[in-house]
């Protein structure tokens, strides 16, 4: 086979395995996600009333600013 036929076999296959990952791996993330959403001030809110604390504005900001540091 001459060396045009190899390389567009390389190319082809290099093509078909960046398609294929994209694919696999973003629906990989949006089941996760689905599984594990993402937190928002809205959950921190409720997770609070639950916890008998009276939520202000000002926590709610406090503790989503703290998680956003501790990644």
């Amino acid at each position: 086979m001459p060396v045009w036929g190899w390389l567009l076999i390389v190319v082809a296959a290099l093509v078909i395995g960046f398609v294929a990952g994209f694919y696999i791996a973003r629906r990989y993330m949006m089941d996760y996600f689905k599984e594990n959403p993402p937190i928002d001030e809205r959950m921190i809110t409720q997770m609070m009333t639950q916890m008998g604390q009276k939520p202000s504005k000002k926590k709610v900001q406090q503790i989503m600013n703290s998680m956003k540091q501790s990644k």
